[in-house]
């Protein structure tokens, strides 16, 4: 693969960094343009709505060179002028629709929550489309559905029974009709308000009893997406496996998933889309964890975090304003084990929230 890549979509940093860090010339077009993803590309554009994003890409060609696209979260279905590296937008439109991820699993025989009749409650109500979970929420009346509903107004949704258990995910790296898997994971929910099911964060790995299974489910239903290069697939493991979701792109993980093995995710991702996979299994060497700090209140963020390098990333310009409950920053810990990732990402949050003020 040539070496200047442009990496679109709504947050880009993780994989800018880990394209920098295989050796490319790297330029970016991201909603956000924080302080570290200057660190890693020689160019980037900032954006404010999706519909914006296709015009930045336009203008960050028009400025320099660039031989591939690599697409995050949002850009995953635009059609450009740049060949991609990765899964072309006609095979990843259908994963960017949770009816269909919902069929593909049924006819994988792949267990998948259920979809719920009319008038079943409680259910687990998901738009159709989007990502990170955000507007995801458990609904148990007529009234709470029309809450819903009202709070997005013309959303498309699916209602699927609910199901208890432990959120994780698997990071595969695909070929197109084979697949392997770099890391386990599990996820760190926000928990809190209307935005209950955000994602906010990864462990990795994540060591339990239905590991095993996790894995041969991730590894089949990557196969058979037709998609290339890297790819995720959600569960909730509780009494079985259930998958309930599949992300055709770079997925948040990648931080804790390379943290983990000492593995480059972009380097594998871009051999993927050579025809090669990893030859074995990719052994753990650490555990790694980070969770998204939110603002707590409407606030400046006032000093400069990135003398905090290397506990946080995501990192803010001075001066930046944020509106309460919007992400602030993200935080790292690791360890020999899960606690001790855990023990030392409580230390470095405690850190970050006293230089902050």
């Amino acid at each position: 693969m040539n070496r200047s890549v442009l990496v679109a979509g709504f947050a880009t940093r993780h994989v800018a960094r880990s394209a920098k860090c295989a050796g490319y010339t790297v330029y970016a077009v991201d909603h956000f343009c924080d302080q570290d993803l200057s660190w890693y590309v020689e160019d980037a554009i900032r954006f404010d709505e999706l519909e914006d994003l296709p015009d930045a890409m336009q203008e960050m060609c028009k400025r320099h060179r660039i031989d591939r696209l690599v697409v995050t979260s949002g850009a995953e279905a635009l059609d450009s002028a740049i060949p991609v590296c990765g899964t072309k937008p006609d095979r990843v439109r259908p994963f960017l629709d949770k009816l269909h991820i919902q069929h593909f699993f049924e006819d994988l025989r792949i267990p998948v929550p259920s979809l719920a009749v009319p008038g079943q409650y409680p259910v687990m109500v998901k738009p159709r489309t989007g990502a990170g979970g955000w507007r995801n929420a458990v609904v148990s009346s007529d009234a709470e559905m029309e809450a819903w509903q009202e709070s997005a107004p013309g959303v498309s949704f699916i209602t699927q029974e609910v199901v208890e258990g432990i959120p994780a995910s698997v990071c595969c790296i695909t070929d197109g009709t084979g697949a392997r898997a770099v890391g386990v994971n599990e996820q760190i929910l926000r928990g809190t308000n209307g935005a209950k099911f955000g994602f906010c964060g990864s462990i990795t790995p994540f060591e339990h009893p239905d590991r095993d299974v996790m894995i041969a489910y991730a590894e089949q239903a990557a196969a058979a997406s037709g998609c290339i290069g890297t790819i995720g697939v959600d569960f909730v493991v509780g009494d079985q496996v259930c998958a309930i979701e599949v992300n055709p792109r770079f997925q948040a993980t990648v931080d804790t998933v390379e943290m983990a093995t000492g593995r480059n995710i972009f380097s594998l991702h871009v051999d993927a889309c050579q025809g090669i996979l990893p030859s074995g299994s990719i052994p753990v060497r650490k555990f790694a964890a980070r969770t998204i700090l939110f603002a707590e209140r409407d606030r400046e963020i006032s000093v400069d975090l990135s003398s905090l390098t290397p506990i946080v990333a995501d990192i803010p310009w001075p001066g930046t304003y944020l509106d309460e409950g919007m992400a602030v920053v993200s935080v790292f810990g690791w360890g020999h084990d899960r606690s001790g990732a855990l023990m030392m990402l409580e230390k470095n949050i405690r850190t970050v929230r006293q230089y902050m003020g």
